[in-house]
């Protein structure tokens, strides 16, 4: 039976592991916490100490983890899972992680005969769950399709972007503009509550207008009623891919790229404020009134 490591069981990982037991696979799981595997472990996932001892006998590793520092010590760290990975195993990296990063660990993973492809996603954790994300893939075209019979459980469109690292690049450019819009979209409302405008027709209004992108319609109805239930992204989180996005345009653009960099300042103050909750929240830190001169 095929063999599929997965690490990192966040609100993201841990829907997509459970797609690996729906598709019949064998999975051991690792992560931090052994909690949130817990209902996986009672479907048949098998329990590891380590990233490492995870890999072991794996056709495929699949990582979903916070960010550089989470995917180097899960790859390469004391107990990471590279030392045990035999010679043409599957290392896909569907955490979000920097532009540089991604090419390096291609080129870490490569020299020890690993097949590294970066394959980070878009959708929210229900779509994780129901194997119907989109996959960005940064991979040359032979090792993708030995790659796919691992793609296919976890999401129901491939875009293959070009070789290791394009795929990440795209899923920085998509999440720095959703950053730009949630943060846009916060400060607009902002300024309409503090005007008196009618918050119903203002709503009505950008749900039915042109700057009405999906990421708007999701947080519009959410910011006004200020309901932040669920968090499906963190304010950490957004700046995290947001700081990596500028740091991609500040080597490629030859002007420092102003709008994008607000939009990090201001999820670095939401980052400061409330790191864990939903990054909807953004508003609360632009619609207080200007105190009186």
């Amino acid at each position: 039976m095929t063999r599929v490591a997965f690490i990192g069981l966040g609100r993201m990982g841990h829907g997509m592991a459970g797609r690996y037991l729906d598709a019949g696979f064998t999975v051991t799981l690792w992560n931090r916490s052994k909690t949130k595997a817990e209902d996986l472990i009672a479907r048949g996932a098998k329990w590891a100490t380590s990233p490492e001892d995870a890999a072991i006998d794996a056709d495929a590793v699949v990582t979903m983890v916070a960010d550089d520092e989470a995917s180097r010590a899960v790859w390469l760290g004391p107990k990471g899972a590279a030392k045990t990975m035999k010679s043409g195993t599957i290392a896909i990296e569907c955490s979000t992680v920097s532009y540089d990063h991604a090419r390096e660990m291609g080129r870490e993973l490569n020299a020890r005969g690993l097949i590294y492809i970066d394959c980070p996603v878009t959708g929210l954790p229900d779509a994780a769950t129901a194997g119907k994300l989109t996959l960005l893939v940064g991979a040359n075209a032979a090792d993708l399709e030995r790659a796919q019979p691992f793609l296919a459980p976890i999401g129901s469109t491939i875009r293959h972007f070009g070789a290791v690292g394009s795929g990440t690049v795209y899923k920085l450019i998509n999440n720095l503009m959703g950053a730009i819009q949630i943060a846009g979209l916060a400060e607009g409302l902002a300024i309409a509550e503090q005007a008196g405008l009618d918050m119903k027709l203002v709503l009505e209004s950008i749900q039915a207008g042109v700057a009405a992108s999906p990421q708007v319609q999701r947080h519009s109805k959410r910011m006004v009623a200020r309901d932040f239930s669920g968090a499906t992204f963190t304010a950490a989180l957004r700046h995290k891919d947001a700081a990596y996005a500028v740091k991609l345009a500040e080597s490629l653009l030859a002007n420092k790229p102003p709008v994008s960099r607000a939009a990090v300042e201001a999820y670095a103050q939401a980052k400061a404020t409330m790191p864990d909750e939903d990054e909807g929240r953004m508003i609360e830190l632009v619609s207080r009134p200007k105190k009186p001169s």
